[in-house]
């Protein structure tokens, strides 16, 4: 694991990312590279990325640019282990992971296949929609500072017969693996922290991952009910097995709750007081089996740490509402408690780098019709991206005249970064070699008509699970 420390190291680092990543591409190398160092130099938004080809880092024609997406090879597993191997951010020495899905929304490509429907928000519950598109799950690290950056690790693209719990705990699970294995995590270390909203079903990831030094923490609904431990076991007459479960805790219900069994206070600058009340050793009553139909015998009991977050207002003077979150670790203190919701609020960084990735980098521009091409446009994404945050100490701040000025010691924003990379890339070697001359194909003739007309391709999930013991059984012959 290697970590720098001045400009010079930085320097290395960025261009040891891009040998490595050139050695990923396996065909088509050069015109993939180029759309790369292309989108990376580009004055302003990516609006298409055909207009890429016009950038002078882009010497091939425009035709390479849609080959290199459609034909192209990427090893995404030798990519996978290079991002993990850079340096990455910490709290405290401390790795911080999130986990989000994030579409690409393709509602008029009916000839698209493994198009699913996507839920987007609205600025209100009335607003919100289902469109059919391409859903991507990321999984990046956070940083402990407030700013707009966060290094991107892997993304999957979810299908029409993947079980999105399922695949998100695999996910996860490779990038431990991979974290573990280029030494960015080491045996004595704390648990990596992994923070997600409540779109998971984090108690469900936290037993698929608890053989993993994960520390899984989502925030929950604010009408869900968990269960106290269960009462000491006292001998019964009359026999008849003993309670599982204790008392319901239920989130909307004040009376239902007990003496927290830690309480912390703290001033914010941005929230105004906040205070953290947690409960040790709540768990939820698992009673359905659609969720846990691969699970044999009794359903598990999954304790955790329960925590109740109030501040004072939100940015603008806004009211807060109460945040519930649950942590899978149990036996937590003052300081962890502290620990766990200010590293969930780093969560929200990541909204910056989707943000970033349709609105600057032009991720959901292209109208890509085969999904791996997508997939390749969106590792390219975040190949660029990686350069982004490794030139930042590199990077001057070109700032226009209406823009703030930076104050010392606050990283650029991405954004600004990408206007100082065309400066820097002259600097570094030189990859990708010259083009061949070439002259464009003959293409359909004049006045012909196209005889293969595209398939069309319904929207949707494609399999339909079991819900009962007896389906699945039944299902395994």
């Amino acid at each position: 694991m290697r970590q720098w420390v001045d400009g010079r190291d930085a320097f290395a680092e960025l261009s040891y990312f891009r040998a490595g990543f050139y050695e990923c591409l396996s065909a088509r190398a050069d015109a993939f590279f180029e759309l790369a160092d292309a989108l990376l130099c580009a004055d302003g938004p990516v609006r298409t990325p055909v207009e890429l080809s016009l950038q002078a880092e882009h010497s091939r024609g425009y035709g390479s640019l849609s080959g290199a997406l459609n034909h192209g090879r990427l090893e995404t597993g030798r990519l996978r282990d290079l991002l993990v191997s850079m340096p990455l951010p910490r709290f405290g020495g401390r790795i911080v992971l999130t986990v989000d899905v994030s579409p690409w929304l393709r509602s008029d490509a009916a000839c698209s296949p493994e198009r699913l429907y996507c839920h987007v928000h609205g600025r209100s519950k009335a607003a919100a929609q289902i469109i059919p598109g391409w859903p991507y799950s990321f999984v990046a690290a956070l940083t402990p500072d407030r700013t707009s950056w966060t290094a991107v690790l892997d993304v999957v693209r979810l299908g029409p017969a993947d079980d999105a719990a399922a695949v998100t705990a695999d996910q996860l699970r490779q990038v431990m693996q991979r974290l573990i294995t280029v030494g960015q995590w080491r045996h004595g270390d704390r648990d990596v922290l992994i923070v997600m909203d409540a779109g998971y079903d984090v108690m469900r990831l936290a037993w698929l991952l608890r053989d993993l030094p994960v520390e899984l923490v989502g925030r929950l609904r604010s009408d869900r009910s968990l269960r106290l431990p269960a009462p000491p076991r006292v001998y019964q007459p009359k026999g008849g097995r003993p309670s599982r479960h204790g008392p319901e805790f239920s989130l909307a219900r004040p009376e239902t709750w007990t003496e927290p069994s830690a309480v912390t206070v703290n001033d914010t600058p941005r929230y105004g007081k906040a205070e953290a009340r947690a409960w040790d050793l709540l768990h939820p009553e698992l009673q359905q089996r659609s969720a846990w139909i691969d699970h044999d015998g009794e359903l598990p009991i999954i304790e955790g740490t329960l925590i109740r977050l109030k501040v004072e207002h939100l940015p603008g003077d806004r009211d807060a509402p109460p945040v519930w979150l649950w942590s899978s670790a149990t036996g937590a203190g003052p300081a962890d408690v502290d620990f766990v919701w200010s590293c969930y609020l780093r969560r929200f960084d990541l909204e910056h780098t989707f943000h970033l990735f349709k609105q600057t980098l032009g991720w959901t521009r292209p109208r890509l019709r085969d999904p791996q091409a997508a997939d390749r446009w969106t590792w390219l994404v975040i190949a660029a991206h990686t350069q982004l945050r490794l030139a930042a100490p590199l990077a001057a701040d070109q700032r226009k005249p209406w823009e703030k000025t930076t104050r010392p010691g606050i990283a650029l924003t991405p954004t600004r970064v990408r206007r100082g990379f065309r400066h820097i890339r002259p600097h570094l070697p030189r990859l990708a070699h010259v083009p061949k001359p070439s002259r464009a194909g003959p293409g359909r003739p004049p006045g012909s008509k196209n005889q293969h007309p595209a398939t069309r391709h319904d929207v949707g999930k494609t399999v339909k699970r079991p819900s009962t013991l007896y389906e699945r059984d039944r299902a395994r012959g």
